[in-house]
């Protein structure tokens, strides 16, 4: 076990200082590295852990680095992997917090930047070729991912997508194999509804008692409890949250401050709820950040602690098990709408194109590691732009 330990220590260190680009691109790194490259999961293994991370509450890519860890190493391999794959971010947020405060000031780091993003366009659309490939063995899933991929497109919500993908691709599926006893489907939808839905009331009373002034540890600590245990979606949503407490309920930031803390959010490697150490610190210094931290991933570990055990026992019912290949397939179409979004912010002339299209080549056809192809366009940015 302390081998096991270990090895997810170093593996999620390493990935959460690659990881830019958010949870799609996080999940991409994850899978070239735990699937491809270590075979500590199969393919369709992956996908359970993603489709049923994305229908619960939480900071996704925290969440998926917490499933995979559980199933490594039970719920120790749980917690390393998750405060393994954060730690890079919050340390670097820190940094930028404390030299934000002394300064007033971020550094620029946009030519790096620059680089960086086609090739995570690159590494996010090699991850959905490969996993396609392997698991839309089916024209019902295949018709699940591309509907609930320009559902996505279109700005449908993306776990009401998932969900209705999940339902429509079950009974898809059931049209061409034979009936089954259970409705283990409906029990599944039904408690992840439900488990959303208990989520968005958790803590929501103790936060909303908070007012203006003086910020306590407590008082920070229940507002990003709050919001870890209720967030869904991107980490855009997280900013609509940050922004309606923060700055117009609490009037603890102004809105150039928090604008700043999402900058840094989205410039550092890892998961984008390293903003709220960035608002720790600037509220309540290190104390601060390290309970604003805290609160926002402590929702994370528990749900996975209580859901993980239950997924494989999913693929023993039929209905479930189809429900699980019907969310896969929607997770993948949720994931290709992410390659052309963000491929319509990255890629916007022939420098970005030539970095994403040399990206996605040695990634597809020499299988080089996203680590280096994210380094190499860091470095070509500048020189590019």
């Amino acid at each position: 076990m302390a081998h096991r330990l270990l090895e997810l220590t170093g593996t999620f260190l390493r990935l959460g200082t690659i990881s830019f680009g958010g949870p799609a691109a996080h999940a991409a790194l994850m899978e070239q590295e735990t699937v491809e490259r270590r075979g500590w999961l199969t393919h369709q293994e992956f996908l359970d852990l993603l489709a049923v991370t994305q229908l619960i509450p939480g900071p996704n890519a925290v969440e998926m680095a917490c499933q995979i860890g559980f199933r490594r190493g039970g719920f120790p391999g749980s917690v390393v992997a998750g405060l393994a794959f954060t730690a890079p971010a919050v340390a670097i947020t820190a940094a930028f917090a404390v030299a934000y405060v002394r300064y007033g000031t971020l550094p620029a780091v946009e030519p790096f930047l620059a680089g960086i993003k086609p090739v995570i366009v690159a590494v996010i659309f090699a991850a959905v070729w490969r996993l396609a490939k392997k698991t839309l063995g089916t024209w019902q899933q295949g018709i699940v991912a591309v509907a609930v991929g320009v559902a996505a497109a279109l700005g449908a919500d993306e776990v009401l997508s998932l969900l209705a993908g999940g339902v429509i691709g079950t009974l898809l599926l059931a049209r061409s194999a034979p009936p089954a006893t259970t409705g283990a489907a409906v029990l599944v939808t039904g408690s992840l509804l439900a488990a959303r839905t208990a989520a968005g009331a958790t803590l929501a009373a103790a936060s909303g008692g908070a007012a203006a002034g003086s910020v306590s540890l407590a008082k920070l600590a229940l507002f990003f409890l709050k919001v870890g245990a209720v967030l869904y979606g991107s980490g855009y949503v997280l900013v609509a949250y940050l922004e309606g407490g923060l700055v117009d309920q609490y009037h603890w930031l102004t809105r150039r401050e928090l604008l700043d803390a999402v900058a840094v959010g989205q410039f550092t490697p890892g998961p984008m709820l390293t903003t709220a150490t960035f608002v720790g610190y600037l509220l309540a210094g290190t104390s601060g950040a390290l309970v604003a931290t805290g609160a926002i991933m402590l929702p994370a570990f528990v749900l996975v602690a209580a859901i993980n055990p239950w997924i494989p026992r999913l693929r023993q019912s039929r209905w479930a098990s189809r429900f699980l290949d019907a969310v896969s397939a929607a997770s993948l179409g949720l994931m290709a709408a992410v390659v052309v979004s963000l491929g319509q912010v990255a890629l916007t002339d022939l420098g970005s194109w030539s970095l994403a299209l040399a990206a996605a080549l040695a990634g597809l056809r020499w299988q080089v590691n996203p680590a280096w192809l994210i380094v190499a366009g860091a470095l070509a940015g500048p020189l590019v732009y």
